[in-house]
């Protein structure tokens, strides 16, 4: 595999994923640079050479540069890649943009809808950019599909899409992200990957409640497949393609986030269905679990845009209004009798 040649670049964004799409540029020899708003962080993944906060038990590749400055990190850096949780992500990105360089593919690698806005992150940053990415050229892609940050960390194999609406750049961006390890598709249905990797998460907290409740593998099997009909249903009335939701970024992510014992948003559901409250359980939790808020953003979003999505009303119902979850299950089981 022939090596990119790319001068510098940025991963915004030092979490657990942040941290291992990192290790995957840098492991490759890129020049790559990976920032935290926290110093103390830095100065910490700067000594131990590990993110044993986040991703603990993974030193990084003798490339990889930490740095707490944003002008510094994303100066001259040609791919800057956004880890950033959703609800931090504008603020972000609004001090990041007057130092992006002419011609800069951005990367969003967040599965996110921002609460106060409704749009995604790509949104986010056309809106804060405005006529900046013409007149600098800079192009908005997504990175998306079933992506566990430890498994890409440990080199076990995984394949996921950038997307982007000019085709040569998402394959560009391809060239720039593909390991030996870490598959990466090309594609343009950017909405489509954003709206699938952001309600793969409210999926996977239903799947999680379920679990917890007990109610076994046919429970399961059955939100998913729902759950992937309402993702799709949302996707296309946003102007996505259908095909899109029974990809990597759909299906893929979904699977792997509602099945999976390291998704966050499965362990919420798991721990709501096993009676805990939801204040403490995210008290509990060291990272973020974009699902929880998402929840709130897609159920006004679809609210607005009239869509039935009753897996969706149902995690809403629990995690804003406190209603009891074996309520829920009922209330979607009774519903009014549908073709399929």
């Amino acid at each position: 595999m022939s090596k990119m040649q790319v001068k510098k670049i940025a991963v915004i964004g030092a979490g657990s994923w942040g941290t291992a799409i990192a290790g995957v540029l840098s492991g490759k020899g890129l020049r790559t640079v990976l920032w935290s708003h926290n110093k103390e962080h830095v100065a910490a993944l700067k000594r131990d050479r590990e993110n044993k906060k986040y991703l603990p038990d993974f030193f990084f590749p003798p490339s990889l540069e930490i740095n707490a400055d944003l002008k510094e990190t994303v100066t001259d850096a040609e791919v800057v890649c956004m880890v950033v949780p959703s609800h931090g992500y504008r603020a972000v990105f609004e001090k990041l943009a007057p130092w992006l360089q002419a011609g800069a593919c951005i990367v969003s690698a967040v599965k996110g809808i921002e609460n106060s806005s409704l749009m995604t992150m790509t949104q986010v940053m056309n809106d804060t950019l405005g006529d900046e990415l013409k007149n600098k050229n800079i192009t908005l892609s997504v990175l998306s599909g079933p992506s566990f940050a430890k498994e890409v960390a440990q080199g076990l194999p995984t394949l996921v899409t950038i997307g982007c609406d000019k085709l040569e750049k998402a394959q560009y961006l391809q060239k720039v992200f593909v390991s030996e390890r870490f598959r990466v598709y090309a594609a343009q249905d950017m909405i489509g990957l954003e709206i699938s990797a952001a309600l793969k998460n409210i999926v996977a907290i239903a799947a999680g409640i379920s679990d917890g409740l007990g109610y076994g593998l046919n429970s399961r099997a059955a939100l998913i497949t729902r759950g992937l009909a309402e993702m799709t249903r949302m996707g296309v009335a946003m102007g996505a393609d259908p095909v899109t939701f029974s990809g990597l970024s759909g299906l893929g992510d979904l699977v792997l986030t509602c099945t999976g014992d390291l998704s966050r948003n499965r362990t919420v559901g798991l721990k709501l269905g096993q009676g805990k409250k939801l204040p403490e359980i995210l008290d509990e939790m060291e990272m973020v679990a974009e699902g929880v808020k998402t929840t709130k953003s897609v159920h006004d979003l679809v609210s607005r845009m009239k869509i039935e999505m009753p897996i969706l009303d149902q995690v809403y119902e629990i995690l804003y209004n406190g209603k009891d979850c074996s309520t829920a299950v009922i209330d979607l089981l009774t519903r009014e009798l549908k073709v399929e």
